[in-house]
């Protein structure tokens, strides 16, 4: 009977590890974004593999703290994550070099794409998007040419701006400091100017920025590309403009968690996000600017990229995010101390 029980044992843990191997789980994130990957990536990757994928949703933040819960011993094998916050994870030993030889798709990327620590790969990108101006078209006749049009008295008390708390503020105020000729080592330019615009709100969230526009408290504002054009597909009076002080971009990145517990389904995952099929789907489904080279997309659909008809990813201002979180904490301090009650 032991003999017996102890080989049914065996076959019962060897079966589940069979079943456990045909299957990957992924972080990424929620609403139209997890819709999107789930269509543009793990459907056709579950089609090509077998291998299903079981998402867990949530942001970037919320993945970041699943990952050092589990530090110890990890259930997620892969995560998607933002600018700023890949680095963040990396630097706390959280991912795991991604290993060139087992991705024979990442020699397809573009080089700006592929993030290093230490002289390893450590994450890829899956596409770009942009803080550029987003407009009322009613009330802005003609695309803004410059950031300065936030300015105009006409739309005064119809401003919107990411505020420190969202992910895109402190680092779109670098990118600002940079235009109004702060340095990092004095940003009172920047401040100055910012305290000379009348706002209607300094948004937390990206939705919250698209409720602005919606409600009619916004007529002109910094906002993604990705956002923007989701309010005009939807039927509202809507433009985004590429000023020609440039826009400032980020991108969404997937890693491979240490230690996962299937790593080699993990890799091809990471593997199948990096194809052109995929990054032509998801240019079209969420309108991220495509990481992979030669990527081809009909003007109509390029003209809604992150960098604009003419643009490329060279023509993006994307950020040092280790200098970016650097000087977080104090760019905040003087954010909530300078424009936090207005």
């Amino acid at each position: 009977m032991r003999i017996g029980f102890a080989t049914a044992l065996a076959g019962a843990v060897l079966f589940s590890q069979s079943i456990q191997a045909e299957e990957v789980r992924v972080a990424w994130y929620g609403g139209n974004w997890g819709e999107a990957f789930d269509a543009c990536i793990a459907q056709p990757f579950t089609q090509a593999t077998g291998i299903r994928v079981i998402p867990e949703i949530g942001t970037s933040t919320t993945s970041l703290a699943k990952m050092r819960q589990q530090s110890a011993r990890p259930v997620l094998d892969v995560v998607f994550l933002d600018g700023g916050i890949s680095e963040v994870a990396e630097a706390e030993g959280l991912l795991a070099p991604l290993d060139s030889t087992a991705l024979p798709n990442m020699s397809a990327m573009q080089p700006q794409a592929i993030y290093h620590a230490n002289g390893q790969p450590f994450a890829v990108s899956v596409g770009y998007y942009s803080l550029g101006i987003a407009y009322d078209t009613r009330e802005v006749q003609h695309a803004p040419e410059s950031w300065e049009a936030l300015w105009d008295k006409q739309y005064a008390g119809a401003v919107i701006l990411p505020s420190s708390a969202n992910s895109s503020g402190i680092p779109f105020l670098v990118f600002l400091g940079n235009m109004f000729g702060a340095t990092p080592q004095d940003m009172s330019p920047m401040w100055a100017k910012l305290k000379q615009l009348d706002v209607a709100s300094y948004y937390d969230s990206s939705g919250a920025a698209s409720n602005a526009f919606q409600a009619g408290e916004a007529v002109i504002g910094a906002h993604f590309n990705v956002g923007a054009w989701d309010l005009a597909d939807k039927g509202l009076p809507i433009g985004f403009a590429v000023p020609k002080e440039g826009v400032w971009a980020t991108d969404a990145r997937v890693h491979q968690i240490k230690n996962a517990p299937h790593p080699e389904a993990a890799q091809q995952f990471i593997n199948a996000a990096m194809t052109p099929a995929a990054a032509a789907c998801l240019a079209e489904k969420l309108y991220l600017g495509p990481a992979v080279k030669g990527v081809e997309l009909p003007d109509t659909l390029q003209q809604r990229m992150p960098w604009g008809l003419n643009g490329s990813v060279d023509t993006l201002n994307l950020s040092d995010w280790t200098a970016v979180n650097q000087a977080r904490a104090e760019m905040t301090d003087t954010w909530n101390r300078e424009l936090g009650r207005r």
